[in-house]
């Protein structure tokens, strides 16, 4: 984990497993990091494993960001983790946009 001195955020990159059975430190983690600054960038390229409890907490970070004026957002999403959204009805990248706050291309 690393801050940004410039911008008042903080980048936490998520574990390769990300499944039922280490979801308990992930959220650990994330809860931890939100609450440091008010914006948090989740980079989900490591995520090796993913099921739907992964899927639950990261819309619960985002919703809650959200509902607190504290921006929550998700930067480059692993294949494993984009398969998992998929098979848990987010058929698109424009219905996984709308659920999931991503920085794209530097943004």
């Amino acid at each position: 984990m690393s801050s940004d001195v410039t911008e008042p955020k903080w980048s936490l990159r998520l574990p390769a497993d990300c499944s039922i059975a280490a979801i308990r430190s992930v959220y650990d983690l994330i809860r931890e990091a939100f609450g440091r600054q008010d914006r948090l960038e989740i980079d989900c390229s490591s995520v090796d494993k993913a099921d739907v409890t992964s899927i639950q907490l990261l819309l619960s970070a985002a919703k809650t960001g959200d509902a607190q004026g504290r921006p929550v957002v998700l930067t480059s999403f692993s294949q494993s983790l984009r398969n998992t959204l998929r098979r848990a009805g987010f058929a698109s990248d424009a219905m996984i946009d709308q659920h999931f706050p991503q920085k794209k291309d530097g943004i």
